[in-house]
């Protein structure tokens, strides 16, 4: 017996309804876990969120540093100034800029801090080709001897290589900087080299051997097919190389002496050269935490600026230079 046409009708409309609610239900779900559970709303939230917690937390002394260097003492003794200064006081970076002898400062940070990492860079990458690409005896002797040195406190070989930088009279100048690095040593250059070397193992060896059959060289082939493709590596390298020359400042010490210094080792006198330059007389000045904070904010701001041009330069080449192993 058939159903009369109002149930009919009835149970097309339910039918309609249970297609749209099993529809919507689909949309739902997508939208929140996506179409493989990797990429939907959730998940993102879930990311960002972690995201800007972690990137709050690296954030907050950089923050904080900026709020109270442009702080007067007034804002600084009162509990009711936070995070953004009653008026801006310029004359916090004035002072901090004499103090640190910043232009003088910062050309001895670059000498001994971007000399070393170029010949670094240079240095590591023709040491990191070769344990990467060549085999020849007592290579693995070698290679583990290269990391011992990296294993090795810097404080155990301090004096030994103090006495033979003396010897050679390279003490009070750059050079017992920059030697080291021309000959891939020097601050961490067993980490730059492994760096090298687990790059170079990811070049296609069909790259050497097309470079080869057309006639280059080894070192042809080096310079004119491996380099090229290799710029995140010395990005990279070059990146981690400078900062650490640059934040160097007990070597620094005890190799430049009182003949040369950085703007790192000028802020740990800071205190006793700004009461030096600016107490006396009838005026006294004291040093406060904002001036202090300006000061440690011009010695970062070269890093900084370095960070954000190599950033992007470096996104770049990671995005063009995509291999794949065979």
């Amino acid at each position: 017996m058939r159903d009369s046409p109002a149930a009919q009708s009835r149970t097309w409309k339910e039918t309609d309804w249970r297609k749209k609610a099993r529809l919507w239900t689909d949309r739902a779900k997508r939208l929140m876990w996506g179409r493989q559970g990797n990429d939907g709303l959730m998940l993102k939230t879930a990311v960002y969120a972690l995201l800007v917690i972690i990137g709050f937390v690296y954030v907050y002394p950089l923050l904080f540093m900026v709020s109270q260097s442009f702080k007067s003492l007034e804002d600084l003794l009162d509990p009711t100034v936070g995070w953004i200064p009653s008026r801006v006081e310029w004359n916090n970076y004035v002072q901090a800029w004499h103090v640190l002898h910043y232009m003088k400062a910062l050309g001895t940070s670059l000498l001994v801090s971007v000399l070393p990492a170029v010949a670094q860079t240079v240095s590591c990458a023709i040491v990191g080709y070769g344990f990467a690409k060549y085999r020849f005896p007592g290579k693995p002797i070698l290679f583990a001897l290269m990391m011992i040195t990296f294993v090795v406190p810097k404080q155990v070989v301090m004096i030994p290589m103090f006495l033979l930088f003396k010897q050679y009279h390279m003490l009070e100048t750059p050079l017992p900087f920059i030697v080291p690095g021309l000959f891939a040593q020097g601050l961490r250059g067993a980490l730059f080299v492994l760096i090298y070397v687990q790059f170079f193992r990811t070049i296609p060896d069909a790259l050497e051997e097309a470079a080869s059959i057309d006639g280059a060289g080894a070192l042809k082939t080096f310079y004119r097919i491996i380099l090229p493709i290799s710029v995140p590596a010395i990005v990279v390298v070059f990146l981690f190389s400078m900062v650490w020359h640059w934040n160097e400042t007990y070597l620094g010490s005890l190799y430049l002496g009182n003949a040369m210094s950085t703007l790192p080792q000028e802020l740990k006198t800071f205190n006793d050269a700004f009461k030096a330059m600016y107490t006396g007389g009838a005026k006294v000045t004291d040093v406060n935490e904002a001036i202090r904070m300006a000061g440690t904010l011009l010695i970062v701001l070269p890093l900084l600026i370095l960070y954000q041009f190599a950033q992007r330069y470096f996104t770049q080449v990671v995005d063009k230079t995509g291999l794949t192993g065979e």
